[in-house]
């Protein structure tokens, strides 16, 4: 085995394990740290097979924006970062068997489309900034589009949910002049 091929293997655990740490974190401050982490390690395993640019959009756009407004809505949403007593091993149990069908689906998927397809390496520019536009700009940009529609609906969701619960704790307040001992 190769140095490139044992960091590659080290990248792959770091980020399987920190994955399932991320669901399994009862914290969910801890779980957006863990997620950072998971993308790192993705990011590092790009670096590895070649794809430098595709690694630097790794973390500038997942690490770096991604993680951020995730954050973000937590503390615009004010939702409980602590640990949180309902998330126990009883409701893990059906979330882990779930996420391991869904896995098998979505490996089986992956083999079948795949199955038929052939690389000519030689002809492949691996990592080139151009045949990522390319392909993204050319082949992927609807998916592309919607993606940044859906971060822009988080993002006013999380907004929208802020001010309502901010206007129901001005609601819930007394009025200054029938307080008592005026």
């Amino acid at each position: 085995m190769s140095w490139v091929e044992a960091i590659f293997l080290l990248l792959g655990a770091i980020a399987v394990v920190s994955a399932v740490l991320v669901v399994s974190t009862p914290h969910l401050v801890h779980a957006a740290l863990w997620l950072v982490v998971t993308l790192g390690a993705v990011a590092g395993i790009y670096l590895v097979l070649a794809a430098e640019f595709v690694a630097w959009v790794q973390v500038l756009i997942y690490v770096g924006a991604v993680v951020v407004l995730l954050l973000f809505a937590l503390m615009l949403t004010r939702a409980p970062t602590g640990p949180q007593p309902d998330l126990t091993v009883a409701r893990a149990a059906p979330a882990a068997f779930v996420g391991l069908l869904v896995t098998v689906l979505l490996g089986a998927t992956v083999v079948a489309g795949f199955q038929d397809v052939r690389i000519d390496l030689d002809q492949v520019v691996v990592g080139s900034a151009e045949v990522t536009g390319d392909t993204i700009f050319r082949r992927w940009v609807l998916p592309f589009e919607v993606l940044s529609v859906l971060l822009l609906a988080a993002l006013v969701g999380a907004i929208v949910l802020s001010r309502l619960r901010g206007l129901d704790e001005l609601d819930d307040r007394e009025p200054l002049d029938h307080r008592e001992g005026d």
